[in-house]
């Protein structure tokens, strides 16, 4: 059953960091249960029109919720669908973990298996994707142990974060991470950030145009499960609440949410101006002063 129901909570107040929260969060709004009854909700992703797209992996379904507040069933099952993100053709890349790959779902939801194994290896688990201007395909590989598994150890000895070519070549560009999840870039595609859950840290690395990384430094001293930019440069990260840095790494705002636990989170909405949060069983929504990044 999905409830869908509407109730205030306390958002961070201009107090709590600097005058940040006052500045990105829209004057008197507060955080909104927008959905619950799920078992465990991830990977939003928002369409041209606003919708956004999440997953429910416990339940193999990926959901969809419209600006209008509807929440309907776009996909099940899924291949265990985790982290997804639109490309610039208006389908859904995902990191579906029920055979470790990368696929690409298209609006009337044909599969297309994108990345099936790394030099005949399989990959420990696709967690979180993010698609370049030019269209390559950034994506971090933890190993986080599955039920639905019948392994019980990974084949790869490191946990990479990867970049799918244009072209289809798969390659590693970071190596040796305790546990990458969260993955982002700039609009521009000149930055790309990969927040190491497992070492507690956010790092940030200038982008080339054929796609390899230079200049990996910290950015953030936390991890973060899923995050996204907004169009002031400002970085959101998840776990406890969300918490928000600006353009140069200095912490502006706390938003809480009461869930133990914040997966993911994107802009959706019509002028991309709603944060949308997935934390455990639940859906939430705020809304915001500032616009998500394309």
């Amino acid at each position: 059953m999905i409830a869908v129901v509407a109730v205030g909570l306390l958002a961070a107040g201009p107090g709590e960091a600097d005058s940040g929260p006052a500045a990105i969060i829209a004057e008197g709004a507060t955080v909104q249960l927008a959905a619950s009854g799920f078992a465990f909700t991830e990977g939003p992703a928002a369409d041209a029109d606003g919708n956004v797209y999440f997953t429910d992996q416990p339940n193999d379904r990926i959901l969809k919720w419209s600006p209008d507040g509807e929440v309907s069933v776009f996909m099940e099952p899924t291949g265990r669908a985790n982290g997804l993100v639109f490309d610039r053709e208006g389908n859904l890349v995902a990191c579906a973990d029920a055979d470790n790959q990368l696929v690409r779902i298209s609006p009337d939801r044909a599969v297309e298996v994108l990345v099936a194994d790394f030099n005949g290896q399989q990959l420990n688990g696709p967690n979180d994707a993010w698609v370049a201007p030019d269209g390559g395909i950034y994506f971090t590989d933890p190993y986080y142990q599955r039920d639905y598994w019948t392994r019980t150890e990974p084949d790869l000895e490191s946990q990479d974060v990867y970049y799918l070519s244009p072209d289809g070549a798969l390659s590693v560009v970071d190596a040796g991470l305790d546990q990458p999840n969260g993955i982002v870039g700039s609009a521009a595609g000149d930055r790309l950030y990969v927040a190491d859950i497992g070492a507690g840290v956010t790092y940030v690395y200038d982008r080339a145009v054929d796609g390899r990384l230079s200049n990996k430094r910290a950015f953030a001293p936390m991890g973060s499960d899923g995050m996204t930019l907004d169009t002031a440069g400002n970085l959101y990260l998840t776990g406890k609440g969300v918490t928000v840095f600006d353009a140069a790494g200095r912490q502006i705002a706390n938003v809480p949410v009461p869930e133990d636990w914040t997966a993911n989170v994107t802009f959706g909405g019509q002028d991309r101006s709603i944060l949308f949060i997935t934390a455990m069983d639940s859906v939430y929504t705020l809304q915001m002063a500032v616009r998500g990044a394309d």
